[in-house]
This record gives structure tokens, C-alpha cells and sequence, in this order.
């Protein structure tokens, strides 16, 4: 359990991790890209991954979560040069960003579970 970083901390991170999981799935259509098989068919499958991982840790946290939005974060930013679509701009970007925020938060919120922050007291 985290216990550094509050229980409301947590719920933002889940509700920015939703936002950007969505996002993802949502951004074939957004930006067009729907028609590049490789590009469309990660961001759908990651994005909906990340939503339901986050929506699960807004129900019951588990650091397990935490680890699997980290990898799912870390392969959004690598996949588009592992599956060959970095050159369709628009899905590069999608995936980069959105990977960088989910794995930036994932990382965070372990960090902050297993390192007591200096005391203020």
C-alpha cells in the first residue's frame, strides 16, 4: 500500500491515467490515423489497457497496477519505432506522449509508496 502518497494523490493520478488512456484510444480517430493498421490497433488496445488498469486502482489500489501502467507507458513510447509507424507523425506523438504521462505517473506513485517523503515537522 502506498504510504506516502495520499489516498486522494492516488485518485488523481488514476483519474489522469483514464484521461490519457482514453485519449489514446480515442486518438486513431482524432488525428486520423485509423487506417495505419499497426498504429490504430496499439493505440486501442494500450489505451483501453491503461483505462481499465487505472479504473481498477480507483476501485481497490494494488501496486500491481502501478507496474503494469508503468510497462504499458514505456511500450506507448517505444512502439512506434518497435512497430514501424514512427514516420506516421500524428501516432508517434499520440503514443509518446501519452506513454511519458502514464509511465511518469506509474513511476511517481511506486516511488512515493516505498520512500517516505523528508518529515516538515
Amino acid at each position: 500500500m502506498l504510504k506516502s502518497l495520499s489516498s486522494n494523490n492516488r485518485t488523481a493520478f488514476d483519474i489522469v491515467n483514464i484521461v490519457a488512456g482514453l485519449g489514446l484510444f480515442i486518438s486513431p480517430w482524432l488525428f486520423g490515423f485509423a487506417a495505419e493498421t499497426y498504429a490504430a490497433w496499439n493505440a486501442w488496445i494500450i489505451g483501453a489497457a491503461i483505462t481499465l488498469i487505472a479504473v481498477a486502482a480507483l476501485y481497490a489500489f494494488y501496486e500491481a497496477e502501478e507496474w503494469c501502467n508503468l510497462v504499458l507507458g514505456l511500450w506507448a513510447v517505444v512502439a512506434p519505432w518497435i512497430l514501424g509507424f514512427s514516420a506516421v507523425t500524428a501516432a508517434m506523438w499520440a503514443h509518446v506522449i501519452v506513454g511519458l504521462v502514464v509511465a511518469a505517473l506509474a513511476a511517481g506513485s511506486i516511488w512515493f509508496s516505498h520512500n517516505h517523503p523528508l518529515s516538515t515537522a
